[in-house]
């Protein structure tokens, strides 16, 4: 199919059937049809055009702790990546994200981590390339036009959604489809833990390539067991709010390392790769030992996983049970711990800049008492907090937090069926 016919059936199609990833299909054709038109302007009238999606991700509970081979919950959201993609005879990967400079990727170089600059989106488009050739799969030059609902710096995975759309890519155009959405998940990984540079766990490039809200194991990160959960917040009466303090990312790679390494000092300590499998016992035991070897943060980082994960567990099992107040407990004592223990709520690097400590204050002081909970949300030092906030308040609630921290910081998400997927018309 060319571009342009792609163009009609959108119009004459107008998503049906796609109801299910967007409240407001007719929203989303009109942001389809730009996004066709621009890659048209970039690439021309080209053949074998396809429209793909992968939605952003939330992380439910499970703070920091895929690295150490933990558990967590996650669920998709309605917030995606859409791409416009067509092959290309030449092997070379032209890559436009709207309001970026385009990439230009030679196929030929993507086997040399070191020919791509680190913590660029070139090195994360090699990297999933060269991860798709060692596991098996085919790779092919492209042009793609990308635009996107998954801000960066909002907490909703805007880095790994662009890995697992890549991947997405080069499966729908070189792989007939067949890669499972697991396998595109480690991929990506692959591609920031190795070309970019960010030693991260699967936990993003999983929610977010596979979809739906799901309790995630990763004893063994090689084969993560991932547990789909039938769970509806809205049927609950509560909706997810997400909220962006604005926090800036910059310079934080180093703090956002420092967790796995400090807790992986402490799995050294008693001969472990990872924290996964030692007890509070040992732990406890082993203090005096332990600190002039890697520290007190180091240890209140262990405090933090050995807890998180057995607590992740538990609201797992609560949310099977649909028992919303031990949820919601479980919510606020991961929030806790997170400020606590594992000390990512702000960096130390600009103690002035503390808006996640800021929102997090603010939630308390309107929600508590109501049933409600909050957290800070994803990889922390800067970005968003998260708050399951009742229906009925959360539009109060939004309007205070946007007050604060400007007009849409609070974004009232729902929970995505479907992870990383072609849009058939």
């Amino acid at each position: 199919m060319k571009a342009s016919d792609l163009i009609q059936r959108i119009c004459e199609n107008r998503l049906s059937g796609y109801e299910h990833l967007y409240a407001d299909t007719a929203a989303q054709c009109e942001r389809y049809l730009s996004a066709v038109r621009a890659f048209i302007d970039l690439y021309g009238d080209r053949e074998g055009v396809c429209l793909l999606s992968v939605p952003g991700r939330s992380e439910i509970s499970g703070n920091h702790t895929d690295h150490n081979h933990g558990r967590v919950l996650a669920g998709a959201i309605d917030r995606d990546i859409i791409a416009v993609a067509a092959p290309a005879e030449e092997p070379m990967i032209c890559f436009k994200s709207e309001g970026y400079p385009e990439d230009r990727v030679d196929l030929s170089k993507t086997d040399d981590p070191d020919a791509f600059p680190r913590y660029t989106s070139e090195a994360l488009i090699a990297g999933v390339a060269d991860g798709l050739r060692k596991r098996g799969g085919q790779v092919g030059g492209f042009c793609a036009y990308t635009t996107t609902q998954v801000l960066k710096g909002s907490g909703i995975s805007s880095s790994a959604a662009f890995e697992v759309m890549v991947g997405n890519i080069f499966n729908h155009l070189y792989n007939g489809g067949r890669l499972e959405n697991q396998e595109l998940a480690k991929i990506a990984q692959y591609a920031e833990n190795v070309y970019f540079g960010k030693p991260c766990g699967l936990m993003d490039q999983m929610a977010c390539a596979v979809g739906g809200f799901v309790a995630i194991d990763f004893e063994d990160p090689g084969n993560p067991v991932l547990e789909p959960i039938d769970f509806s917040l809205t049927d609950a009466g509560y909706v997810l709010v997400i909220v962006n303090t604005g926090g800036n990312h910059a310079d934080l790679n180093a703090d956002y390392a420092s967790v796995p390494a400090e807790m992986k000092q402490v799995a050294a300590f008693f001969g472990k790769q990872v924290l996964r499998g030692i007890t509070m016992e040992q732990l406890i035991a082993s203090i005096p030992a332990l600190r002039p070897v890697t520290g007190d943060r180091a240890i209140l980082r262990a405090i933090h996983f050995i807890e998180e994960n057995e607590r992740v567990k538990n609201q797992t099992a609560a949310l099977r049970a649909q028992d919303v107040s031990a949820f919601l407990k479980g919510v606020l004592a991961s929030g806790n711990s997170s400020f606590r223990y594992l000390q990512n709520v702000y960096t130390t690097i600009n103690v002035r800049e503390q808006g996640l400590s800021l929102a997090l204050a603010l939630t308390e002081l309107f929600l508590d008492g109501k049933e409600c909970a909050w957290r800070v949300h994803g990889g922390g030092f800067a970005g968003t907090i998260q708050a399951f906030v009742k229906e009925e308040l959360a539009q109060q609630y939004c309007r205070q937090m946007d007050a604060v921290f400007g007009e849409g910081a609070a974004m009232v998400l729902r929970i995505r069926r479907e992870g990383a997927v072609r849009i058939q018309l």
